[in-house]
């Protein structure tokens, strides 16, 4: 029987940068120590929230380093090591591994738009030449390609590929691949919207951009679920969806990288082509967040570094 990475809520963690353009180590292991903390169920690092499209290599194994160490084992370390170059996921995946990464996140090849047969051999790659399990991403906005449900239920059966992070909002593709793949394929929600809706089909839980910045209420609404409270976790769902809809009013992860650095937790420093999120649209997310109970301190940055 293949056990699950983890169940709940995992968090997509931002990258801090300083004002510099440098990665801050020192926010990003209080930023983890509070999720855990928090009751954060699992990190993911070099995702899209990690902006891991201008992390260059060295600084993407840097990131899985320190994560790695600080977490200590009390939670999985998701590393995500996908490319659009199959051999370049190849090297970044077991260089992850020999980090110590509990597990790897795999996107779709973008700007290729890989056929099915392409995404099927690309991931089987991948998978082959790693021994940690690994969760595909799929998330069309952002690639081009979706991962079709036939295509998921020939690459569940590799044993190293135990599940997804379902991001192309359509709940009938997800729907389709939890009937053909069976239980021993993993489905988590690639949107925090859709968390709950997702679990209703047998998803274990959501990779969160929310999670930044109330991880403990998304683990709650998961852990809810998945004890029975369907009504409660539902309600919660509903709840927070002011939020969670804040946090995509611009591309991610401009609005939480805003909203993390007016919580005083770290800076909102991006890199180019990323840029601050416009001040209009600022002031109405700290309205959204006060609603919603979070506590607004002193920000530490109100400018990005144009790298």
């Amino acid at each position: 029987m293949r056990h699950s990475i983890f169940e709940g809520s995992a968090t997509a963690v931002v990258t801090p940068m300083n004002g510099y353009g440098n990665l801050d180590f020192d926010a990003f292991g209080r930023l983890l120590e509070w999720m855990i903390r928090e009751g954060t169920d699992a990190v993911v690092v070099n995702g899209t929230t990690g902006e891991s499209a201008t992390l260059d290599d060295k600084e993407k194994m840097a990131v899985i380093r320190y994560a790695v160490r600080q977490v200590d084992g009390r939670i999985p370390v998701i590393a995500g090591t996908g490319s659009n170059c199959t051999e370049h996921a190849v090297e970044l995946s077991r260089k992850a591994q020999e980090l110590g990464a509990d597990a790897l996140l795999q996107v779709t090849p973008y700007y290729n738009k890989a056929s099915q047969d392409g995404l099927v051999r690309h991931f089987t790659q991948v998978a082959d030449h790693v021994s940690i399990p690994i969760l595909l991403y799929n998330v069309p906005s952002r690639t081009g390609v979706t991962i079709q449900p036939e295509t998921y239920k020939i690459l569940s059966e590799h044993p190293n590929i135990r599940g997804t992070k379902e991001a192309s909002g359509s709940l009938s593709l997800i729907a389709k691949t939890a009937a053909l793949c069976g239980e021993g394929f993993d489905i988590y929600s690639g949107n925090d919207d859709q968390t709950v809706p997702i679990m209703s089909l047998g998803g274990k839980g959501v990779v969160s951009v929310l999670a930044n910045i109330m991880p403990r209420e998304t683990h709650q609404m998961c852990r809810l679920y998945l004890d029975g409270d369907v009504k409660e976790s539902r309600r919660m769902q509903l709840k927070l969806l002011e939020i969670m809809e804040a946090l995509f009013w611009d591309v991610n992860p401009i609005p939480v990288k805003a909203a993390l650095c007016m919580m005083g937790v770290c800076g909102d420093d991006l890199r180019l082509p990323l840029t601050p999120m416009e001040p209009e649209q600022r002031e109405r997310l700290a309205e959204v967040m006060k609603r919603q109970g979070i506590s607004l301190k002193k920000e530490l940055h109100n400018q990005t570094n144009l790298l």
